[in-house]
């Protein structure tokens, strides 16, 4: 017995045309992506870079911030108003 091949739908975000210049040499590293068939064309390639180098910034700014943090004062301020011990569960 063959089952049919069912595509899930994911919700597509909308498009816009932008232009943009790039490296000849990083073009030619895109294309080649293309040629191999991981990813069906240059924009859905830019695309999912664009995307992964944006989500990387954001855990570098949450890092960043974090790193900011002082334990003791973070501490200090989770056990105001417990008291001497943490209640039992």
């Amino acid at each position: 017995m063959v089952l049919p091949f069912v595509i899930p739908l994911v919700k597509q975000m909308p498009t816009r045309k932008v232009a943009v210049s790039i490296d000849s040499a990083l073009l030619d590293e895109i294309d080649q992506l293309v040629s191999n068939h991981e990813f069906p064309n240059r924009s859905k390639a830019i695309q999912e870079a664009l995307r992964e180098k944006l989500e990387r910034l954001k855990h570098v700014r949450l890092a960043r911030e974090s790193a900011k943090l002082s334990i003791a004062e973070e501490q200090a301020i989770a056990e105001e108003g417990m008291g001497d011990a943490w209640p039992e569960y």
